[in-house]
């Protein structure tokens, strides 16, 4: 069951990249607002897009990809692998969370922002890298204590069915 649930924690992950592929697929100004306010300020100097812009790109991701996200995750304790329980779904839930985190940390963060020029916006290379060593230690912590919090909503929810 763990390699189960370690390969349905791939699949989000691999949502997660083609999420980004489909942000920057115009160039990295797409999804800027994952970016620092400086970059973002940079980017509405050099008129590569607005404040408004941004903040609605950041808003859509909120509302469209969170909730398939989590409904993801759902789907697979709940439907896939017919956990009931509220270790068991906390556990699965967890583990599909956590590979999707380590996922963004290491191949997204790590390696596909720090060490490609995929997503570089030109003008703004003065102010890389653009995920800052606090900024990494923040996405860490946040990404790990966040993934539990989802994890334990969701077992507590999976209580009320």
């Amino acid at each position: 069951m763990l390699l189960q649930v370690i390969l349905e924690g791939l699949g989000l992950g691999a949502l997660l990249v083609l999420v980004c592929a489909i942000g920057i697929r115009k160039g990295a100004v797409g999804m800027v607002h994952f970016y620092s306010d400086k970059v973002q300020q940079r980017c509405i100097e050099l008129r590569l897009t607005t404040k408004e812009r941004i903040r609605r790109k950041a808003i859509v991701l909120k509302i469209v990809c969170l909730p398939i996200y989590i409904a993801y995750a759902w789907l697979c304790v709940y439907t896939l692998n017919g956990a009931s329980g509220f270790l068991t779904v906390f556990w699965q839930c967890f583990v599909i969370l956590s590979v999707m985190n380590l996922i963004d940390r290491l191949g997204i963060d790590e390696y596909w922002v720090g060490h490609t020029k995929a997503w570089v916006i030109p003008g703004t290379e003065d102010l890389m890298p653009y995920i800052s060593k606090a900024d990494k230690q923040k996405k860490w912590l946040f990404g790990t204590v966040g993934m539990a919090v989802i994890s334990l909503i969701l077992a507590a929810i999976g209580l009320l069915r």
